[in-house]
């Protein structure tokens, strides 16, 4: 099958996968439009920073119960609702400023809402993917995910930050637009969540996706290493601006090289499918710890511009068909009863340990100097390979596993015509 053919056969991935990158796309406009408007408010730089601090917090502290909520409830009717809510909050905006009223406990209450509203989306899209995507499709539809994601990522903030320069408003306006495309292309998807399964007893507690992967000693090892290396280049991302800071380097040099890491998951996502066939998980795994390691110790010898660059994008390049390799394991093993605690869980373990990266670079920073700060950073990689990555090789599956048969009534949008 051609790399494309999820998109050319599957119409309701296809409305998925469109309205999720396009809803992406504003998010990502609206992220460096925020501060900037708080800033143009006559706000401070703590004050814009706080905006910020409630959205993540907010979808960190509901990320668990929004989880058991993708798991009990409708997952297409919890995505439309969630983008409804993000298109009425994220619209105040505009309308608050055409009135005359924007304020900046406006923008908090709107960071606290939107990021409760995402908190919902995130697991029950995640899961949906599983609903309308068969096993043999999973890592095509999780690639074209991913590209789609990456590509966003990387043109959204130089997006934002343009439109804001025409009119403040602008990219909300187009965010707000970008949630309402999407519950639109939502509604028009036909295939609907298999019924559970009837009988034996349900675990119903927020923490069972934790204590499913308890037993799941391979995809723990690898979410640990995918923790660690999220924790590096969290920290990563703080050492190089101050590095390049030091140097003299000037803001658009920094914002070139910092595009970089965009362009090594955009790269990495489009050859992710062919590298999967290549390299087993384990030899995945070990190469990318490999090139991180070697990758952080040089930045420790050299602040060029020329030289952090391209090997960003090679750092980067290998992330997604790893990423990949995991969101299947987990998509295809996960009890369907579980999908949506699973996916929040395996969230948490990932990301959590990333959000004390800026924090960490910064303390190491300030009491060991520049390039004490990339060797350690390397140490630590290495040490994750060695624990992690390594076992993999001695036998740790991450491939799918045996599935009993699915419910009929999901297999015909499956396998649906393409549409014109």
């Amino acid at each position: 099958m051609a790399e494309a053919g999820v998109l050319r056969s599957n119409r309701d991935f296809r409305r998925f996968w469109i309205g999720s990158a396009l809803s992406t796309l504003g998010s990502q406009m609206s992220l460096i439009a925020f501060p900037l408007l708080v800033l143009s408010l006559g706000g401070g730089a703590a004050q814009a920073g706080l905006v910020a601090t409630c959205s993540l917090v907010t979808r960190m502290f509901f990320r668990l119960p929004a989880g058991q909520l993708a798991d009990r409830a409708d997952r297409r009717k919890l995505m439309i609702g969630a983008d409804l809510v993000r298109l009425g909050t994220v619209a105040s905006i505009p309308v608050a400023a055409g009135l005359g009223h924007l304020a900046y406990p406006q923008l908090l209450a709107v960071a606290v809402v939107e990021g409760l509203a995402t908190a919902v989306f995130a697991p029950a899209s995640t899961t949906a993917v599983r609903d309308v995507v068969p096993d043999d499709q999973l890592h095509d539809a999780l690639a074209k995910d991913q590209a789609a994601m990456a590509a966003a990522s990387l043109v959204g903030p130089f997006l934002g930050g343009w439109l804001f320069t025409v009119d403040r408003i602008l990219p909300f306006a187009l965010d707000a637009a970008s949630y309402a495309v999407s519950a639109v292309l939502l509604l028009r998807m036909v295939t609907r969540p298999p019924a559970p399964a009837e009988g034996g007893p349900r675990d119903n507690r927020p923490t069972a996706g934790l204590r499913w992967l308890t037993g799941q000693p391979a995809l723990l090892r690898a979410l640990a290493f995918g923790a660690v290396l999220n924790l590096a280049g969290a920290s990563a991302e703080v050492a190089m601006v101050v590095t390049m800071r030091d140097t003299g380097t000037g803001g658009t040099s920094i914002g070139l090289v910092m595009a970089c890491a965009g362009v090594g998951a955009v790269l990495g996502s489009l050859a992710a499918p062919r590298v999967i066939k290549l390299l087993t998980p384990g030899r995945l795994f070990l190469v990318i710890g490999v090139v991180w390691s070697a990758g952080l110790a040089v930045f420790a010898g050299t602040q060029q511009p020329w030289v952090l660059g391209p090997l960003l994008v090679l750092l980067i390049l290998l992330t997604p068909p790893a990423g990949i390799v995991v969101g299947q394991a987990l998509l295809s093993r996960s009890p369907r009863e579980l999908l949506g605690r699973v996916s929040t869980a395996s969230d948490l373990v990932i990301a959590g340990l990333a959000s004390l990266g800026p924090m960490l670079a910064g303390a190491v920073l300030e009491g060991f100097g520049i390039p004490p700060t990339w060797l350690l950073l390397s140490a630590l990689v290495a040490a994750a390979t060695v624990v992690a990555a390594l076992p993999l090789l001695r036998g740790g599956d991450l491939g799918p596993a045996p599935k009993a048969a699915e419910p009929a009534a999901a297999e015909p949008a499956v396998a649906e015509p393409a549409a014109a």
